[in-house]
């Protein structure tokens, strides 16, 4: 017997139907690939993260005052190398009210120009490269003695993809070869050094991933005080493993003594510091924005890259 037909035969699917199925496979596809790296390893996850919320447009609320929080150092050039940087933060957001404040040795002191701010609502951006002391005790001790401000802590500079990006920029403007893979070249990342160890952690991840964007050339952290090895020391260890052709990396963001005694050490290219390269004046806003809850979608792109 021949089982009747159906009341509602099935429709042939429909060639709008098909190119839906076949863009929902294509994002998919899309999406697992780019936690692929070049070399085929698989990228970390990160956390997820909300929709993009940019910066809300001038003519609103003032936004909250920007401190950036320099360390501070005899050295002449420090200071005019962080003012330089601060103007690139204002040529990149005009209108932005961008303070400065030094933990010690230069004026202002962070506590004179949070009372210059007085009230209202400001972000302490620290130009400092990882959690060591001054982030973790200086900088919420100063927010303390402020009491009619209301004042939050952005997260230090490193580790970050735009910090890489400097150090490599300030390498390859000291004459490093970008495209070098020789088995003698290495690399020092020189850093001020704290007992911290969450601050060590941070400074080896940063000479990870400097390591990676120079295609697997060495990076070794060094350490002018509180920590080793010595750059001196790591200079030797590496041409004890035949590693002779060794670039320093200056992980200082502006000139000072520990920079300078890192450069002396170098055998050959030595960076300048960080100062006011175009990324690190991005980093800044980066900071800025992220401790108010906003992502730029430029960042969010060298997050997933990182």
């Amino acid at each position: 017997m021949t089982a009747p037909a159906s009341e509602h035969p099935r429709e042939p699917l429909s060639l709008d139907s098909t190119a839906q199925l076949l863009t929902r496979i294509t994002n998919q596809l899309g999406t697992q690939l780019s936690l692929v790296s070049r070399n085929g390893t698989r990228r970390p996850m990160y956390r997820t993260r909300q929709p993009v919320r940019t910066a809300p447009a001038a003519g609103g609320a003032p936004a909250p005052t920007l401190v950036a929080v320099a360390h501070g150092s005899r050295d002449p050039h420090a200071l005019r190398t962080v003012l330089e940087l601060l103007d690139r933060v204002r040529e990149l957001r005009p209108g932005l009210d961008v303070r400065l404040g030094h933990i010690e040795l230069n004026e202002p002191l962070l506590p004179q120009t949070l009372a210059a701010v007085g009230a209202g609502d400001a972000v302490l951006v620290p130009l400092l490269l990882g959690r060591g002391h001054h982030v973790k005790h200086d900088l919420p001790a100063a927010a303390a003695g402020a009491p009619a401000l209301r004042s939050r802590t952005a997260a230090p500079l490193g580790p970050h993809p735009l910090l890489v990006e400097a150090l490599h920029g300030r390498l390859v403007e000291a004459g490093w070869d970008a495209g070098a893979r020789s088995r003698s070249a290495a690399v020092v990342l020189a850093a001020a050094g704290s007992r911290d160890p969450d601050s060590a952690a941070d400074t080896r991840r940063t000479a990870r991933m400097l390591s990676e964007r120079l295609g697997g050339i060495p990076v070794v952290p060094a350490y002018a005080s509180a920590a080793g090895p010595t750059v001196p020391a790591a200079v030797r260890a590496l041409a004890a493993r035949g590693r002779h052709r060794v670039a320093i990396a200056s992980y200082f963001t502006a000139p000072g003594r520990f920079a300078t005694a890192a450069a002396a050490a170098a055998p050959g290219v030595a960076a300048a510091p960080l100062g006011a390269h175009p990324a690190m004046a991005r980093l800044v806003l980066h900071r800025y924005d992220a401790a108010l809850g906003y992502e730029s979608p430029v960042n969010e792109r060298l997050l997933a890259s990182a």
